[in-house]
């Protein structure tokens, strides 16, 4: 099993930032990709970032410029800087961890998700 803690939501006002944290913990294996995921009221859920074990990051067009995803590997944790935040920025933030198992088999992992709130 795997737990992905998420932490570093709240209220912010437009223009500001915010710092989200995923920790990851249990029986973790070789990573593919970790990532953050949003869902607004009414929406779907939308990739915000990803990071692949060798480093390389995808943003999506809505956020790009803004957020920054990075991660530190001895504390099995990952990060998403935000600034410039917008009203359209307000989620709920979910953390996502893609690892491989027995059998080469591949398995994602979601943490509880954490509330971004961006208003006046």
């Amino acid at each position: 099993q795997v737990q992905l803690v998420e932490s570093g939501g709240g209220l912010v006002q437009p223009g500001g930032s915010l710092r989200l944290t995923c920790a990851a913990s249990g029986r973790l294996r070789s990573m593919i990709t970790m990532g953050w995921y949003r869902q607004a009221p009414g929406k779907q859920r939308e990739l915000v970032a990803t990071i692949t074990a060798g480093g390389h990051s995808n943003y999506a067009d809505s956020v790009k410029g803004r957020v920054i995803i990075s991660g530190d590997n001895a504390k099995n944790t990952v990060y998403l800087q935000m600034s410039s935040l917008k009203p359209e920025d307000t989620a709920v933030y979910y953390c996502k961890r893609d690892q491989w198992e027995e059998w080469a088999l591949s398995r994602s992992y979601w943490g509880q998700g954490t509330q971004v709130t961006v208003s006046s």
